[in-house]
């Protein structure tokens, strides 16, 4: 199950330089998580300052 970027993300960057599976990358508004390279290791959620990323669904 990857992590997803909700809209309270407020484009910091924070979250794409800690990521370790470089999963994460800028979209139009706000970063967004490819769930194929998530490894749900948690970092990002650890570095954003807003918390904007939180587990996503299994569909």
């Amino acid at each position: 199950m990857a992590y997803v970027i909700t809209d309270e993300c407020i484009a910091c960057g924070s979250c794409e330089s800690e990521c370790p599976a470089e999963a994460i990358s800028e979209g139009e508004d706000k970063y967004v998580i490819d769930a194929k390279l998530c490894n749900d290791c948690g970092t990002c959620v650890e570095q954003c300052p807003v918390e904007a990323i939180v587990p996503g669904d299994n569909k």
